[in-house]
């Protein structure tokens, strides 16, 4: 049989390497400073793009899509060349993949500190970003099926199937779940309104999470565990097993980030069950990554990359069973809005991700530069430290879950509320968050060790970027399947059909959720006291959503005794209708909005907004003094409205034509009863007069942001209240 030489493409693996190991610190570092806020609330006091609510979807985002995501495509890239046995078809399109992949997180980088956010969990990128990841996406996966046409091994492994299913999945949740009506050039609001939009979202969050930091990290997986090991994998069976029922089940788990909300019941159901199931397929993935090491146990103990491996199999393992319990109704109870799931999601990122990316860095830096690990010794001093900052990060983080959930439902003989100040629960938890924040610095700390292991070691290397391989050319056989031939063996030397099935098989879910929340308008019930919001409460909102307070505080009351008794009437679905995009929240770090209008003054949010340590002692939250000196920007308002009419909500011509009138009468009205402060009057007038003695121009307060952002929010909850009232 003719041999064929040709040479593997290592320097666009060497590229996103060294872009994980960049982003990785970025991402981790951001993360600790957003950690020592919860300790200190002002140590980024009065910098708006260093404020908590824009730095958390930074670090999300830098984590995820960057840190991960770098290290996806590095170990995809090196993965797929020599399982395929040919170079990737196209040199242009795997740069093309990197230099775009590394400009859409460094426009991310630029954008969200300065508070352009969709506020949609992982997907807070605004709308020409969107377009890019779209494409460049597209990019990544016209450049691997071309390579997979052009291959020199005819059977498809494992590992392949997983990176054919998360191209074409992540495509489809990206496109529908960013589908958004874009206003200016950094501003837009989704299609989708309020249940519809949480569905989506959560479809698209939750597979976000199944399809961008699972499978591809399980194909990830198949291939570096078995190399490092040097053993086959356990069982192809199990593969097969793992692989379909995986990309099928996940698909529908989405609700149950949705429980006891105002999502339809059968909905939140249909999320029970799937994720009941989804353990099923996920443990027989863990157990066929650790059954491969059998008979390699005395590697393990020698072999840094094998450890890092064998806790990310098992932290994939804990995450996918804590993740179908969750969905259980009566632990999501507990659970959901506290710091629990904040350990959950860590467990995940931080020893699955996380390590998976430090085995496969160690096992190839050394490999693509022809040379030895520099030190063993600091791999394994990274592996215990970064072991023992997960430890510590996760564990304070559960039980501050669980003191949370147990005080939020504590009742009095009389039927009150035992802790009926919700700062009294942040109180009692400051010591977990002590323990995290040092979790994280011992995590870092390990990120530092590989940094300084990785640029010793390709110093002492020498760089091989085109690395000369050979293999037989691939002979032409029967599309038909041969004598004993499976079905499955036949399938995987068939790409076209198996990606065609792969994307039926993730579509089904899908469907069946998402298509009659949309499209069947008796899923929505509407009450008819629920107005669309006027042109200052919108522009209110949109500074609500700019400053990230979604990230910290919910607007879903539970049916829940403690719920009703602590916040107000529970939450239901038609107050929502004309919420683009929802803001729901994921997170309890201070009480629920949903119910907040009219419960304070305007003085109240005024000076809470500015001192939030003022008025609620104790409190957690940061400064936000540029509310209160920054002009509020009312030209895109009708443009705004206008968009919200293409949406749905019902804005007449008038009501747009007179907005900044009617902005400013709301705003005047605000004002003076901001007045009825003696102290607000006295720094108001004395700030006029200073600004008149320096003829600086000065901005009367109904014109300033936090005069719409207190329009808002005590507009919040109002209009169910005139509903009960009239019944």
């Amino acid at each position: 049989m003719e041999m064929q030489q040709f040479h593997y493409d290592n320097k666009i693996v060497t590229k996103f390497i060294y872009a994980t190991i960049v982003f990785g610190v970025v991402g981790m570092s951001v993360g600790l400073l957003l950690a020592f806020m919860f300790l200190f609330p002002n140590l980024t006091d009065g910098i708006s793009w260093l404020s908590f609510g824009r730095l958390r979807p930074l670090h999300t985002n830098a984590v995820i899509f960057a840190f991960v995501g770098n290290a996806m495509f590095a170990g995809i890239y090196y993965s797929l060349q020599r399982l395929l046995k040919t170079r990737m078809a196209s040199d242009l399109l795997s740069n093309i993949n990197f230099w775009g992949w590394q400009l859409i997180i460094v426009a991310a980088a630029i954008t969200l500190p300065l508070g352009f956010s969709t506020s949609k969990e992982y997907a807070e990128l605004e709308w020409p970003i969107d377009i890019a990841i779209a494409l460049i996406w597209v990019v990544f996966g016209v450049n691997m099926i071309w390579t997979i046409l052009k291959r020199r091994q005819r059977h498809l492994y494992v590992a392949i199937w997983f990176y054919i299913a998360t191209f074409v999945t992540v495509a489809v949740l990206h496109i529908f779940n960013s589908l958004e009506l874009p206003v200016t050039a950094f501003k837009s609001y989704s299609v989708y309104a309020g249940v519809q939009d949480a569905l989506v979202q959560w479809w698209y969050g939750h597979n976000a999470v199944a399809f961008f930091l699972t499978t591809p990290f399980l194909g990830l997986m198949y291939y570096y565990v078995p190399k490092a090991a040097n053993r086959p994998v356990y069982s192809y069976r199990l593969s097969i097993v793992h692989f379909w029922s995986l990309i099928f089940i996940y698909i529908w788990a989405g609700p149950h980030h949705l429980l006891y909300s105002a999502l339809p019941e059968w909905a939140q159901n249909l999320g029970v069950a799937f994720s009941v199931m989804l353990l099923m397929p996920s443990w027989g993935g863990m157990i066929n990554g650790l059954l491969t090491l059998r008979g390699a146990w005395d590697k393990v103990r020698t072999d840094p990359v094998l450890k890092f491996m064998v806790v990310a199999i098992t932290g994939y393992g804990m995450a996918t069973f804590e993740g179908p319990m969750l969905s259980l109704k009566n632990v999501n109870a507990i659970a959901h809005f506290t710091d629990w799931i904040i350990a959950h999601v860590h467990v995940g990122a931080l020893a699955w991700n996380g390590f998976l990316a430090f085995g496969m860095i160690y096992y190839l830096v050394p490999r693509l530069f022809k040379t030895k690990l520099h030190s063993i010794g600091l791999a394994n001093l990274h592996f215990w430290i970064g072991t023992l900052g997960i430890i510590m990060y996760a564990l304070p983080l559960y039980v501050a879950g669980f003191t949370q959930a147990s005080m939020w439902k504590q009742f009095n003989p009389d039927g009150t509320l035992v802790y009926g100040n919700f700062l009294e629960t942040v109180t009692e938890i400051m010591p977990m968050y002590w323990m995290r924040a040092i979790g994280g610095t011992l995590y870092i700390t390990g990120m530092f060790i590989l940094v300084y292991n990785v640029i010793v070691t390709i110093k002492n290397g020498s760089k091989v970027e085109d690395e000369l391989a050979e293999a037989p050319a691939l002979e032409r056989v029967t599309k038909k399947r041969t004598s004993g031939e499976g079905w499955h063996s036949w399938l995987e030397r068939r790409p076209v059909q198996l990606t065609i099935l792969a994307t039926i098989a993730i579509l089904i879910g899908g469907i069946v959720q998402i298509v009659p929340t949309i499209m069947v308008k008796s899923n929505i019930p509407t009450i008819a006291s629920v107005k669309p919001y006027t042109p200052l409460e919108l522009e209110g909102r949109d500074i609500y959503i700019r400053e990230g307070c979604v990230g910290c505080h919910s607007q879903m009351i539970r049916p829940f005794r403690s719920e009703v008794e602590r916040y107000g009437e529970y939450s239901k679905a038609g107050e929502y209708v004309y919420d683009h995009p929802f803001l729901w929240g994921s997170k309890r770090t201070g009480p629920d909005l949903h119910r907040v209008g009219s419960k304070y003054s305007d003085n109240w949010h005024f000076n809470h907004m500015y001192d939030p340590q003022s008025t609620s002692s104790g409190s957690i939250m940061p400064r936000y003094p540029w509310l209160i000196n920054n002009e509020l920007d009312k030209s895109d308002t009708e443009a705004k409205m206008r968009t919200m009419v293409t949406l749905g909500v019902p804005y007449t011509d008038e009501e747009i034509a007179k907005a900044q009138e009617n902005m400013l009468a709301q705003g005047t009205q605000i004002e003076k009863n901001l007045y009825a402060d003696p102290d607000f009057v006295t720094a108001y007038e004395a700030d006029k007069k200073y600004a008149a003695e320096n003829g600086d121009a000065f901005v009367e307060m109904k014109n300033r942001e936090i005069v719409a952002v207190i329009a808002y929010l005590q507009r919040l909850g109002t209009d169910i209240k005139v509903e009960t009232a009239q019944n």
